[in-house]
């Protein structure tokens, strides 16, 4: 069965992307033997993306684990256009799998101590900090929804005005963060990681329950979503 993989960076004039994964089982060990010049069977991109709001240009992407790569996507399109003013902050209680650096970026309420970034948003001038509990020299010792709430303190509730939020990551970081957007009260939208098997809608193997103006339903995370309101999903 195929393996849901999120984008990281891709580049359609150039015909390529780029996919970060972490080898669990069998299917993604074989993904990952393979060399330059293979061929693998591939589908998508497919569902729902993230839908930035123009009337709220400071975008707050969070990322955790696996929900790193979606976030890097979202910052690449937005540090393309001035309207817009992101930053990425990411988690992860195992080694960052990419080039770090001291950020060049000042950011609203966190500490100088704590600088640690991606080297490739920073090349891109998005400011970027690190949280985990491991650790790690530059780091933010704690959850990564604890140093979000510590930049969303320091900001002004003019700048609060102009905020959302965009997560994906692990079921509890999500709903974490559903949690953090409602006590500052700011749009959230989230990117849920399900297992899926057709990946078209037919099988409703990744069906979750959903908030709709008609009451609860089920919605299909591979052609519904992945992304979905946070009040939604996390009421």
């Amino acid at each position: 069965m195929r393996r849901p993989l999120s984008i990281m960076r891709a580049n359609a004039t150039e015909g390529w992307i780029d996919v970060l994964f972490k080898i669990v089982g069998p299917g993604l060990d074989a993904l990952a033997k393979r060399k330059a010049g293979d061929v693998v069977s591939s589908m998508g991109p497919i569902g729902r993306g993230f839908q930035p709001d123009p009337d709220r240009p400071h975008c707050l992407l969070i990322g955790g684990g696996v929900g790193i790569p979606p976030m890097v996507f979202l910052a690449e399109a937005l540090a393309g256009d001035s309207r817009w003013d992101p930053l990425v902050l990411m988690g992860s209680e195992l080694p960052f799998p990419f080039d770090q650096s001291a950020s060049r970026e000042a950011v609203a309420g966190i500490e100088s101590g704590v600088d640690s970034a991606m080297s490739l948003l920073e090349s891109w001038q998005v400011p970027s900090r690190l949280a985990s509990m491991a650790d790690y020299p530059g780091t933010y010792r704690g959850y990564i929804t604890d140093l979000a709430r510590e930049h969303l303190n320091a900001l002004s509730a003019g700048e609060r005005s102009k905020t959302s939020i965009y997560a994906c990551g692990p079921t509890p970081m999500l709903e974490a963060t559903a949690r953090l957007a409602a006590e500052f009260s700011l749009p959230c939208q989230v990117s849920l990681e399900e297992f899926m098997a057709c990946a078209i809608g037919g099988c409703a193997g990744c069906t979750v329950r959903v908030e709709t103006p008609d009451g609860p339903a089920m919605k299909r995370v591979c052609v519904d979503g992945p992304v979905f309101e946070a009040a939604t999903v996390f009421p």
